[in-house]
């Protein structure tokens, strides 16, 4: 039968991290409640130079050179991420353009000439909707390969309450007909509502109070006619500017945390009934493997509680529940529930379909639209590194993005699956990154240092153009 999904994975990981240990005793918390109530050990950290075009970059790289692809019989790269470096240039276009340059000598000049490429944004779920989007088109044709990225930097405030979920990387995955790795049922859960759980938007700032409030500082004069005269005299780029206000863009969001929860939950429980409409599916007993968006590696144990325990009603398996911690009237609702979730029962759930997939964002942090690819490459690593026989199981995918969106959607591990895991070595690439200094940290998170920490990374950014016609395109190298 001619099936369509996963044939390949690769992945990128800045090699720079912060311990939790490290950060919980500077922000003066037990390192505890971050490690074993939200499962974070690391968190990866983008060098200098570093951002969501040279992650896509590298995973790209990585996925045709460690596959023998031939990049021009990719038909499309089609990359996620809420970490766009232009507001109009698609960040697909600058991953691609480097690694066009460094096939140069293996493939010839433009390699991907004939390739669509384009980026698609929707928060976390994003290379989710071009994994969607891909399988569609890849269908309609049995020579059709595509590749889709999902590369992110996932950055909050200092001190903020999402500082240790933070993460960065990318994981690109080659989508073609008759998979190594995974198929892909045709199947797809879908929730969609408008929702401000978390976003990223364009903020505004007066001029002239900016300005007032400098000169204020100063204690210089701050009168409305000095300003004007300044303004209109000034050579200054920035202040010349002819725009009234000043348009700033931040990676950090605007976020609620616990409403954000809330709409995951939502989303996913109206979307897994949305494919459980289209497919009836016993999703405890049919899903051999769990894997989500996990913006900390203990998430989705979390987000899907309730969901297991409508799932399970009725069933012998509520019966055992039952013996366990009791009966629901017999105590309060909230009791109760924390009793449910500490059973033994729920644990070995937890360790038979869902932990193999929190071992990586442990080790590196949330790292958005990757996240829930990264969560599969943790699942299949563990696999391979355990010699497990996988063959033939069955992973649900949960995947979520704020704004705000789920798609629910299943594959079946393929019989050639660990032929393509060989020479990944996740788990010993994250064993052998660099740890830096909280204070380190900081620097790079504010843009306090100029050049790269250590020998810096192999694609890093080269410079921003500077003249009329091109201000602001980037540039970058390949360090040799």
């Amino acid at each position: 039968m001619n099936t369509t999904g996963i044939d390949a994975i690769a992945f990128y990981v800045p090699q720079l991290y912060v311990s939790m240990d490290n950060l919980a005793e500077a922000r003066g918390i037990p390192a505890e409640k971050l490690k074993r109530g939200l499962g974070l050990q690391k968190m990866a950290v983008p060098n200098i130079g570093e951002d969501a075009a040279t992650f896509a970059a590298n995973a790209l790289l990585n996925l045709v050179t460690q596959n023998n692809i031939n990049p021009k019989d990719i038909g499309r790269v089609y990359l996620g991420t809420e970490s766009a470096v232009d507001g109009s240039k698609p960040t697909a276009t600058y991953a691609v353009e480097i690694v066009e340059k460094e096939l140069a000598k293996t493939f010839g000049e433009r390699s991907f000439k004939n390739c669509d490429i384009l980026d698609m944004t929707f928060a976390c779920v994003g290379a989710v909707d071009a994994l969607h989007n891909s399988l569609d088109w890849v269908k309609q044709d049995a020579k059709r390969k595509a590749v889709v990225i999902a590369s992110d930097l996932s950055k909050y405030d200092i001190n903020s309450t999402g500082e240790y979920t933070q993460g960065a990387g990318a994981v690109a995955v080659l989508v073609s007909h008759n998979p190594s790795i995974l198929s892909i049922n045709d199947t797809w859960g879908v929730a969609s509502k408008s929702e401000g759980d978390f976003f990223k938007p364009r903020r505004t700032y007066k001029k002239a109070e900016l300005l007032k409030s400098v000169l204020k500082e100063l204690k210089i004069d701050a009168s409305k006619e000095t300003i004007d005269t300044f303004i209109k005299s000034t050579n200054s780029e920035f202040w010349s500017d002819s725009n009234e206000v000043v348009e700033v863009f931040k990676e950090e969001p605007v976020f609620d945390g616990q409403f954000s929860n809330a709409c995951y939950e939502d989303r996913i429980t109206e979307a897994l009934e949305h494919f459980n409409n289209q497919k009836q599916t016993d999703f405890v007993n049919t899903w051999n493997q769990f894997v989500f968006h996990l913006p900390y590696a203990y998430h989705g144990r979390r987000i899907i509680f309730n969901n297991w325990l409508n799932w399970i009603k009725g069933s012998d398996t509520y019966n055992t529940l039952i013996e366990e911690v009791g009966k629901p009237e017999d105590t309060d609702a909230k009791t109760w529930q924390k009793s449910a979730y500490k059973s033994k029962l729920y644990s070995d759930f937890i360790t038979q379909n869902i932990a193999a997939g929190e071992l990586a964002s442990s080790e590196i942090g949330n790292m958005y639209t990757a996240s829930i690819f990264m969560s599969l490459l943790s699942y299949l690593s563990d696999s391979f590194n355990n010699s497990e026989d996988i063959n033939g199981k069955t992973i649900g995918f949960i995947g979520y993005g704020s704004g705000s969106k789920s798609k629910v959607f299943e594959g079946t591990v393929q019989p050639n699956w660990a032929s393509k895991l060989k020479d990944i070595k996740l788990f010993e690439y994250l064993e052998n990154r660099t740890s830096i200094t909280v204070d380190t940290y900081e620097k790079i998170h504010t843009s306090k240092l100029d050049k790269p920490v250590l020998d810096g990374s192999k694609i890093a950014l080269n410079f921003v153009e500077k003249e009329d016609t091109n201000y602001g395109l980037r540039r970058y190298k390949v360090n040799k």
